[in-house]
């Protein structure tokens, strides 16, 4: 097919050969905001496409003959998907790509917390030899885990090795031996009313939208730690702040409106780690995201 790929990941001259091995005929563009008739491209020729937000610039319907799309992002919430089932478009994520390492920075925030690794850095910074009486142990911590997929299950799998308890909350409850427990997303309050660690990994949809808000943060313990690395509007940002002061902390990854505003709070607050988006990052990322495309390809 004749196949659009973009400057959404690195491509280097193996990974393209190995698409062309295939039999398709490569476009590359590098910057997806910038319309393809405005970079000398008839999107009415495109038959597939390897992007991330091409269609946030790019109207769908002017792909007249597209059968096919491969995401690189993990999350559905970027492509038209009502137009995409009407009109029976093939389209994959890139499912299990990013899970290790969003797996490995929920269990890193989590221990940054516990070991109070900003008190120790700002005392290493001004040479201050202070003992800190206030550390906690991750051992015998009961995580509930709110969408086990698979950077869910990635998760479980880390902190089981710390002797956790895993609770697991999903859309749709099975039996997995890395959980104690799964249920329904009926039983969250239940869930979250016992758990040391609550780590959000559901995909962003309109019911789990706020789906942590005022109601169910203020059901959590007191002390309890929050991990968001799925989507910010899984969270009501303002019901999280006011709720902050009896939890140990939160880790952000994620936020309703990106980058976060410089005059935010939560950029302040001693109990709360942000980061830019980033929990995705590894170096292992590029390597499977290959792997993910040649075989969906191939099939």
């Amino acid at each position: 097919m004749k196949l659009l790929i973009t400057g959404a990941i690195t491509w280097n001259e193996k990974q393209k050969k190995e698409l062309q091995k295939l039999g398709h005929e490569l476009i590359y563009i590098q910057d997806e905001r910038i319309p393809l008739e405005e970079q000398g491209i008839n999107p009415k020729e495109i038959e597939g496409i390897i992007c991330n937000g091409l269609f946030l610039y790019n109207e769908i319907s002017d792909f007249k003959s597209l059968q096919y799309i491969q995401l690189t992002s993990a999350g559905f919430d970027r492509v038209p998907m009502n137009y995409i089932k009407e009109h029976s478009i093939e389209i994959h994520n890139a499912r299990g790509v990013y899970s290790i390492p969003m797996a490995e920075f929920a269990v890193g925030g989590v221990l940054q917390l516990y070991k109070q690794s900003k008190f120790f850095y700002k005392n290493q910074k001004e040479h201050c030899w202070v003992k800190n009486r206030d550390i906690v142990e991750l051992f015998g911590k009961t995580v509930c885990i709110v969408g086990c997929g698979s950077v869910g299950a990635e998760c479980a799998k880390r902190f089981k090795a710390f002797d956790c308890k895993i609770l697991g909350v999903d859309l749709y409850p099975k039996i997995d031996e890395r959980y104690v427990s799964m249920v329904s997303l009926a039983d969250l309050d239940k869930a979250l009313s016992i758990s040391d660690i609550v780590i959000l990994t559901v995909p962003l949809t309109e019911e789990t939208r706020h789906l942590m808000n005022a109601q169910r943060l203020n059901n959590m313990k007191i002390g309890a730690v929050l991990v968001n690395i799925s989507r910010g509007a899984v969270v009501d940002n303002e019901a999280l702040m006011n709720v902050l002061p009896k939890f140990s902390g939160a880790v952000l990854d994620v936020f309703e409106k990106e980058p976060l505003s410089k005059k935010n709070p939560l950029w302040e607050m001693e109990n709360v780690i942000v980061t830019p988006h980033n929990s995705f990052v590894g170096n292992g990322n590029r390597e499977r995201l290959q792997g993910l495309i040649i075989e969906n390809l191939d099939r």
